[in-house]
C-alpha cells in the first residue's frame, strides 16, 4: 500500500465525516458549542466504550454500527479541537460556513500530524487491529480526563489538543481498515 493510497483513503473518510458534520450543523446549528471540553471528552468516551462493548459481547441491540460510532468520534474530536481553539467564549451560534471553516482548519492540522507520523512510523497503523485502535482511543481519553482533572496542567504531556488529534487519527485509521474489510 503506498502512502498516496493512504492519503486518498484518509481523505475519503474525512469527506464522509465532514459531510455528516455539515448536514447536522444545518439541522441543529452549533448546539454542541454549549458543551464544555470535559463533556466533549465524555461523548467520545461513550462512543469508544460502546464500540469496545459490542466487540467484547459480539452482539449489539442498537442498530448504529461501529462505523457510525467511529465517524462520531472523528466529528466530536474535531468539535473538541474547535472548542479548544475558540476558548471560553459565550458565542454559541456559528454560521454553517464559519463552523465548516473551523472544522476544515482543524482537520488540516490533524492531517498534517497523520503525514508526519506516517513518515516517521511507516504506516504501522495498517498492521494494527481495529480493536487496538479502540483501546488507544480509550487510553487517550483517560489521559485527557486526567489532564482536565489537573486543570490542564501537564509536566511532559503533549496536552489535550495532541491527544484529541491522535483520537481523530485513530478513528480515521479504524474507518479505513473497516472499509477495506467491507470491500473484500
Amino acid at each position: 500500500m503506498t502512502i498516496s493510497r493512504s492519503t486518498e483513503q484518509y481523505d475519503q473518510v474525512v469527506t464522509t465525516c465532514r459531510e455528516l458534520f455539515v448536514r447536522k450543523t444545518r439541522d441543529y446549528g452549533t448546539a454542541w458549542r454549549i458543551l464544555r471540553l470535559p463533556s466533549m471528552t465524555d461523548q467520545i468516551f461513550i462512543k469508544a466504550k460502546r464500540i469496545r462493548s459490542i466487540d467484547e459481547k459480539g452482539a449489539q441491540r442498537i442498530p448504529d454500527s461501529a462505523r457510525n460510532e467511529y465517524i462520531a468520534i472523528v466529528n466530536y474530536g474535531i468539535m473538541a479541537l474547535i472548542q479548544l481553539a475558540l476558548g471560553n467564549n459565550d458565542r454559541l451560534e456559528l454560521s454553517v460556513d464559519e463552523a465548516v471553516g473551523l472544522y476544515d482548519a482543524e482537520v488540516e492540522q490533524v492531517r498534517k500530524l497523520f503525514h508526519d507520523k506516517n513518515h516517521d512510523y511507516g504506516e504501522v497503523w495498517r498492521e494494527m487491529r481495529v480493536s487496538s485502535m479502540t483501546d488507544l482511543i480509550l487510553m487517550k481519553i483517560l489521559r485527557i480526563k486526567q489532564i482536565e482533572d489537573n486543570d490542564g496542567a501537564t509536566e511532559v504531556s503533549e496536552g489535550v489538543g495532541g491527544n484529541y488529534q491522535d483520537i481523530v487519527n485513530y478513528a480515521i485509521f479504524a474507518l479505513i481498515k473497516l472499509s477495506e474489510t467491507d470491500d473484500v
